[in-house]
């Protein structure tokens, strides 16, 4: 079975069953679904700064639990310099956030599921699908 990494655009467009959503459903759909552990923390800042209530922060909890997620290990932290470096090298700005999802992808050689492709376009090796 083949994986793919989900993006946080489309992991919070999957959860608000955004319209957006359709568009990536066959994307993911019988693939092992990662998350860097940087998503999961984006999603729980958004928790806490939308003040979200126990009800509804549990609901993102039991929904990202569908997803295999992803930890920051040595192997992740040397995948990210590299990209943090290619992208540089490349003329190309690429946030921390991103790069640490970037390098999850490139780890695990898998795609990349984003419906934001001009974030990574710095990444050379970086297979990306995106219906943007």
């Amino acid at each position: 079975m083949s994986g793919v990494v989900v993006d946080t655009d489309v992991a919070s467009f999957l959860f608000k069953d955004h319209s957006s959503a359709r568009l990536y459903d066959l994307e993911i759909q019988g693939r092992v679904a990662y998350l860097s552990f940087m998503t999961i923390a984006e999603l729980r800042r958004w928790i806490l700064q939308a003040g979200w209530g126990e009800r509804r922060s549990q609901s993102l909890r039991d929904y990202l639990e569908e997803f295999t997620v992803v930890p920051s290990s040595p192997d992740l932290c040397d995948k990210w310099a590299e990209v943090t470096v290619a992208a540089q090298a490349a003329g190309r700005r690429i946030d921390c956030a991103d790069a640490w999802i970037a390098a999850t992808a490139l780890l695990y050689d898998v795609p990349l599921v984003t419906h934001n492709r001009g974030d990574y376009l710095g990444v050379p090796g970086l297979r990306i699908i995106s219906h943007a």
